[in-house]
């Protein structure tokens, strides 16, 4: 096969990989229920947390989701009970992601994406940063102490002041929701994708660069992440399949950079006579 086809058929898997990017959260779900050997993560520390996240969301419910009700009858009229849940949904993600980086679930997301990248083939990448057992009988328990500093995605007071500021906007009848879910989405995308970004030493230039020209997949990305994370008692285990979803992608983006790679580049002899002259006789 010449090798312009070899690099056609190369970069069109990227096409179809990136522009499924908002598929990946649900891939994560399936991932991680099909492979036993991430229940021991779940169990460690997002139990405890899932908990806290329904007493969390039964005090608001029960204290603040009425008086927001009435409030927005005045302005959305009978969709308010709807509105009035993503705004009580939004106000509860708020209080428990600041519980979640007390109780240090980062480290949890960072063992989650450390072994989707080894299962998927990836774990030069992982042995970068962190020691691996290889004789370990499943990616999970191949985990050793990590080498440098491990970190899913870094806390962000402007992430977080953000979610507030663009709260409000779930007051607007019809169209507020989605924007409220596409414009929080669009910035917690390229958060998931952190932990990728150190294990490949780039700098922030480099990291604005490969953000830039995977806006639009991240925002789809982030938007189905955190729409999942506003589900009531699940959204502790979405955040944790969120990162396993991260992961796929990652093991995917990284193959189709192999193929890239990989594939040969045709050879111009630059000491090989011009062909033979011929005259056209029309």
């Amino acid at each position: 096969m010449p090798a312009r086809d070899i690099s056609a058929t190369a970069l069109l898997p990227i096409r179809n990989v990136v522009s499924s990017s908002f598929l990946y959260p649900f891939k994560g779900i399936w991932y991680f229920c099909a492979h036993r050997e991430y229940y021991p993560l779940f169990g460690r520390r997002l139990i405890p947390l899932t908990i806290t996240s329904i007493v969390v969301l039964g005090l608001l419910f029960t204290f603040t989701y009425l008086p927001q009700v009435a409030f927005l009858l005045i302005f959305h009229g009978p969709t308010a009970w709807v509105s009035a849940v993503f705004l009580v949904l939004g106000e509860g993600q708020v209080v428990i992601a600041l519980l979640f980086e007390a109780l240090l679930v980062d480290e949890t997301l960072v063992d989650v994406f450390d072994a989707t990248l080894i299962r998927e083939g990836q774990k030069d990448l992982v042995a970068s940063s962190r020691i691996l057992h290889v004789d370990a009988p499943n990616a999970v328990k191949m985990l050793g102490r990590p080498t440098e500093s491990a970190v899913y995605s870094p806390f962000s007071f402007r992430q977080i002041a953000e979610f507030i500021v663009f709260l409000p906007l779930n007051l607007i009848p019809v169209i507020g929701v989605p924007f409220f879910l596409v414009l929080t989405g669009a910035r917690a995308g390229p958060f998931h994708h952190w932990r990728w970004f150190k294990l490949r030493g780039l700098t922030k230039k480099e990291r604005n660069r490969e953000i830039s020209s995977r806006k639009w997949k991240y925002t789809w990305f982030g938007t189905m992440a955190l729409l999942l994370q506003l589900v009531p008692v699940f959204s502790m285990f979405f955040l944790l399949t969120s990162a396993c979803g991260s992961a796929l992608w990652v093991a995917k983006l990284e193959e189709q950079k192999r193929l890239i790679r990989e594939a040969p580049v045709p050879v111009v002899d630059e000491e090989a006579p011009p062909p033979a002259y011929t005259d056209d006789p029309i």
